[in-house]
């Protein structure tokens, strides 16, 4: 009779942008259980930005911690390949019956390569228990470096990669208060064309790497223009001109209903 193996836990460790002061306490005390770590790399035996983070915080890496190797591409093939071995090498590892910590930089729940993972592992394994610690995302810590406001009372707030284009961004500026636009490296020029036109540089801000020793903050955005930036970049951008729509509340609507009964309507 074949035995059916016992697999450890999926743990997803949001680590947040870069400053380890961030981690969380739930995140910090699962660093320093027995669950194995996981963590991403670009390129085989590559430095990881994610483990950077653990280092920064005063953690040694344990000595049978694994890389998994995540490409910076698009090309369907190549990536298709590498997301298959991660998720192959990670069941093999879970089915040891050991916890697996998966580091991820920011939150596991957002914009993140564990979500994959996990989906991928669970295809392979159903049986397999996953868990997200959440964390501080990049646009939070931007915000909080920044003194920026990302939403109050009724505004509203959008995160979008800026892959989606300037058109789309011009819409979204007329739908929503404030903008976090991630990952603005190919786009940036065209982005600062669009805000300039807007007349919305005063009230956009640049955050490259945040909470990391490289972090980087530009408000004269203009200065930008023909600059590279990093991957880990965005730009908060709030519209303080937008045309807002009519709120319908309910002790408006108590009060309007009111009003009429008074009237003898």
């Amino acid at each position: 009779m074949t035995e059916i193996p016992r697999f450890g836990k999926l743990i997803g460790a949001s680590l947040g942008p870069g400053d380890p002061g961030m981690i969380t306490r739930r995140a910090w005390a699962a660093l320093q259980s027995d669950a194995r770590w996981l963590y991403p790399v670009k390129k085989a035996e590559e430095s990881s930005y994610a483990l950077a983070i653990v280092e920064r915080g005063g953690l040694s890496v344990p000595a049978d911690a694994e890389q998994l190797v995540f490409p910076m591409t698009r090309d369907p093939e190549i990536l298709g390949k590498a997301w298959a071995r991660a998720a192959v090498r990670t069941v093999e590892l879970l089915a040891e019956g050991r916890d697996l910590l998966f580091l991820v930089e920011g939150d596991a729940s957002t914009f993140s390569t564990f979500g994959h993972l996990a989906r991928v592992v669970r295809e392979l394994a159903p049986q397999v228990e996953v868990e997200t610690i959440p964390g501080v995302s990049s646009f939070a810590a931007a915000a909080a470096a920044t003194g920026t406001t990302l939403a109050e009372e009724d505004e509203t707030f959008a995160i979008i990669p800026a892959a989606y284009g300037v058109e789309v961004i011009d819409h979204l500026l007329d739908e929503f208060d404030t903008l976090a636009l991630l990952k603005v490296k190919p786009l940036l020029d065209e982005i600062i064309e669009l805000l300039a036109r807007r007349e919305l540089l005063a009230t956009s801000c640049f955050i490259e790497k945040v909470g990391s020793p490289d972090e980087r903050v530009v408000r004269d955005l203009a200065s930008l223009r023909g600059s590279k930036a990093n991957y880990l970049s965005l730009l908060l951008v709030q519209n303080p001109k937008r045309q807002r729509g009519e709120l319908r509340r309910g002790c408006r609507s108590r009060q309007e209903a009111a009003a009429a009964a008074a009237a003898g309507n």
